[in-house]
């Protein structure tokens, strides 16, 4: 047990003398800080005790008490304070009344008349199980809300045996990109206020992560009101196109009241090729994004750029990838910013066995 970590312990038992004998065989710990006691005369009073200090570890109870015994005690503690763990303190040494104990939550027993130093190492057994318990209960927690902000593939990454030493290296992947833009969405952002363009956004936000998810997509990252989704595998440009028709499908379905009847649109671009995916930002400052970069993730932000409402541009990277199971319309040689040569742009109709 650290010295910093310091133990609270209810002592539940009628016996008079009992709270005297405690302070004084755990003096030295209750002066230095490490325990600190409370005392309950029965079952009922301690539960009044232990929802009024929600610090406490361990409850050390006897069994025979008035108004509510220890067992009856046990069984209501472990409904409202599972976390806590007790340790029976009890003359009835007998293997029913252990095994009875036991079943209704009990963690350890001790029989009386009471070995203090027996007791005080099975206090700091029980403590320690009960932090390592908060551990867990609090990596499960922090782990639940990292998946609301880190992608999946991060976590799995972070899960790996040599997440440490690969933390800042980057390998290239063949993978399609999609940015998906809520369109006209800054303009809207200017008219209302902050918590209701938020909530708006969000709710258009889970209708494309659920199609972008349903065809084996994860996302990259939200940026504003675009969405950058990154698809591997398998068929990836068709998972991508499948996604994006869907996306677009459902947004026309949309039309939104809430706002001076705005009728959200979407524009697309789609890009295929090989990119660097890995940890990008500052070592020193500990902030890092796992994304991916590239020429071909350029490409197809600028693609979504110039897309008009309800377009899905791809490049002819995607387009050679697709032409058998979609249908496209060649838009032409397009200058994309910052590119020397013109590129080949598609506009994507729909599914051809649509």
């Amino acid at each position: 047990m650290q010295d910093s970590q310091k133990v609270h312990v209810l002592v539940v038992d009628d016996e008079e003398d009992l709270e005297f004998l405690v302070r004084r065989k755990f003096k030295s710990k209750i002066q230095e800080g490490k325990t600190e006691f409370y005392f309950a005369k029965d079952g009922r009073q301690a539960l009044s005790v232990l929802s009024k200090n929600a610090d406490i570890d361990i409850v050390l109870t006897d069994i025979n008490m008035p108004v509510m015994d220890g067992l009856t005690f046990l069984s209501e503690m472990s409904k409202i304070h599972p976390i806590k763990k007790a340790i029976i303190v009890s003359a009835y040494g007998d293997m029913v009344n252990i095994r009875t104990a036991m079943n209704k939550g009990a963690f350890d027993f001790v029989t009386k008349p009471v070995d203090f130093s027996d007791l005080e190492m099975t206090i700091d057994k029980t403590f320690a199980h009960v932090q390592q318990q908060k551990a867990t209960l609090k990596a499960i927690k922090e782990n639940n809300i990292l998946k609301m902000f880190v992608d999946e593939d991060v976590i799995n990454f972070m899960g790996g045996s040599e997440f440490e030493e690969s933390l800042l290296r980057s390998e290239m992947a063949n993978a399609t990109v999609m940015f998906v833009d809520i369109c006209k969405y800054t303009s809207i952002s200017e008219q209302y206020p902050p918590e209701r363009v938020v909530n708006l956004l969000n709710k258009y936000f889970d209708k494309m992560v659920t199609d972008i998810v349903n065809n084996d997509g994860h996302i990259d990252k939200f940026m504003g009101d675009c969405v950058l989704a990154v698809f591997k595998g398998d068929a990836h440009p068709k998972r991508a196109l499948t996604a994006a028709i869907q996306i677009r499908e459902s947004f026309n379905k949309i039309v939104e009241r809430e706002m001076d009847d705005y009728r959200p649109e979407i524009a697309i671009g789609v890009n295929t090729g090989d990119m660097v995916m890995g940890s990008i930002g500052s070592q020193s400052l500990r902030r890092l994004d796992y994304t991916v970069i590239g020429d071909v993730v350029n490409i197809a932000q600028r693609l979504q750029s110039i897309a008009k409402p309800s377009q899905i541009l791809t490049s002819l990277a995607v387009y050679n990838n697709v032409k058998s199971s979609f249908s496209c319309e060649e838009v032409g040689l397009v200058n994309l910013r910052n590119k020397v040569e013109a590129s080949r742009v598609y506009n994507v109709i729909g599914r051809i066995d649509d």
